[in-house]
């Protein structure tokens, strides 16, 4: 997993509500190994024509926000289908951070768990951020201090469930976690077979 301590980036804004994860990739999409990529398939359907045109208005085809790497989306980003590779598009594309009022549960976790910064913040919240700034926006996203800062100074915190922070700031999945604790778990499960030795069959 991609460890994560500080992010400073352009801010693309995405505010519709309800964008599933088949909408960030469709499922036609869904085949290739892990290690060819997906992030020129990343909102595919949103980004292009039926004849493979650009869509005029959709907000990643303008020049200047490609190279932009948090999204702030809208309400229930990420809701739909459980599919993993709706995180690996934006990751592949170049987004380390999703800001969004809330998030499909899945897509929230699955974001954590492959090293892509999602933070639930009240739209007001997030609305303070953007006022003063252009439309170039930059901000920087600091978790060691769950925190996020605009160009104008304006800072806000944010929450984290301390686990998922930890893995993070480390770059390490569930299993490397659980593997960090191998020794307390074995004397764990001695101390409580000697205990309950009822519970060993013969």
């Amino acid at each position: 997993m991609l460890a994560f301590t500080e992010h400073r980036g352009l801010v693309l804004r995405l505010p519709w509500e309800n964008i599933d994860t088949d909408q960030i990739i469709p499922a036609r999409y869904l085949h290739r190994p892990r290690d060819a990529g997906y992030g020129d398939q990343l909102f595919h359907d949103l980004r292009f024509t039926p004849d493979g045109k650009l869509r005029v208005g959709f907000p990643l085809n303008d020049p200047t926000k490609a190279e932009s790497s948090i999204l702030v989306a809208g309400k229930n980003f990420g809701c739909g289908s459980s599919r993993e590779h709706a995180v690996w598009a934006l990751l592949d594309y170049g987004f380390r951070v999703v800001i969004a009022p809330d998030f499909g549960d899945i897509f929230f976790n699955n974001s954590l768990k492959n090293g892509l910064l999602a933070i639930r913040m009240d739209e007001q919240s997030i609305e303070s951020l953007m006022q003063v700034e252009s439309d170039s926006t930059i901000l920087s996203v600091d978790l060691p201090h769950q925190s996020i800062t605009n160009r104008d100074g304006i800072t806000l915190s944010f929450e984290i469930d301390s686990y998922r922070k930890e893995a993070l700031l480390k770059g390490e999945s569930e299993v490397q976690m659980t593997f960090r604790l191998l020794d307390e778990i074995k004397e764990f499960e001695a101390r409580h077979i000697t205990g309950n030795p009822w519970i060993e069959t013969s």
